[in-house]
């Protein structure tokens, strides 16, 4: 497992093309969010879905959380929410605010639903790193069971051997996980509550 600072990741064009083609080939990075460390992998690849799923030892039924930096990755994603909606929620991200919303088709990330978890990050550094990689799962890193991990060197012990990239971006605040709200009835409706305090918002 390497291991390198979220701000030398950015700030390197090779190291960036490097973790595109790694998350690509089904890899594995842990990346630190505005809540805890996430795993973080391409949604559509089922072996890096699987090798997350192995990683943590989590049920393999259960969907996993999408981090996403643009509109356009939603759209390459398959997010079939309309426009009218999706601007409601732009409104409110980034933030800590995960949103389920329907898919035209199940992905690796969905597990065969039929609609996906999402979130624009509230971390600028995150934010960049999506603007170059893509749209990744952002599942708790974790093993299963156990509490979200806000120390990289807690999720460099927990998972050792089991990732491919550590970035690095010191602690995290990790006093609670994102906000989910269920965006797929009317009113959008809380999951869990969280980071984010939804009041309905602009929606």
């Amino acid at each position: 497992m390497r291991r390198i600072a979220i701000a030398d990741l950015n700030a390197s064009a090779e190291e960036l093309t490097n973790l595109r083609a790694t998350l690509a080939g089904g890899g594995i990075a842990a990346v630190p969010t505005e809540t805890f460390y996430g795993l973080a992998t391409n949604p559509k690849s089922e072996g890096g879905v699987r090798r997350i799923i192995e990683a943590k030892g989590r049920d393999d039924g259960k969907p996993m959380p999408v981090l996403f930096a643009t509109r356009e990755q939603l759209a390459h994603l398959g997010v079939a929410a309309s426009p009218e909606l999706l601007d409601r929620f732009f409104l409110l991200w980034p933030a800590a605010l995960t949103v389920v919303l329907p898919i035209e088709r199940p992905i690796a990330a969905s597990r065969g639903l039929a609609t996906l978890a999402v979130r624009m990050p509230a971390s600028r550094p995150l934010i960049l790193l999506l603007e170059s990689v893509g749209a990744v799962t952002g599942t708790s890193a974790n093993p299963s069971g156990e509490p979200p991990l806000a120390e990289p060197d807690a999720v460099a012990a927990a998972f050792s051997g089991r990732i491919d990239l550590l970035v690095d971006g010191g602690r995290t605040p990790g006093e609670a996980p994102s906000t989910i709200v269920d965006a797929t009835v009317d009113p959008p409706a809380v999951v869990r509550e969280g980071a984010h305090r939804w009041t309905g918002g602009a929606c």
